[in-house]
């Protein structure tokens, strides 16, 4: 799932360096993603998964999306 979530952030931030994302990597502060781009990982995530984000969820890192992908997949 990380190497999909991987190609899947590349999608959204193609000048983003790949070798400096890991599961801590903070989404805002560390990847530079703004609110555009938290939507668009966010249809890539539901339509890569096939689930759905429902209301707002608190993501602040690579293994928050990770963990709730997991969640979701149950």
């Amino acid at each position: 799932m990380y190497e999909k979530l991987k190609e899947i952030i590349s999608r959204v931030m193609p000048d983003l360096d790949l070798s400096n994302v890991s599961e801590d990597s903070r989404l805002l502060e560390d990847l530079k993603f703004d609110s555009l781009a938290i939507m668009m990982m966010a249809m890539e995530i539901e339509s890569e998964f096939g689930i759905r984000f429902e209301g707002p969820v608190a993501l602040k890192t690579v293994k928050d999306v990770m963990n709730y992908i997991e969640e979701k997949q149950k």
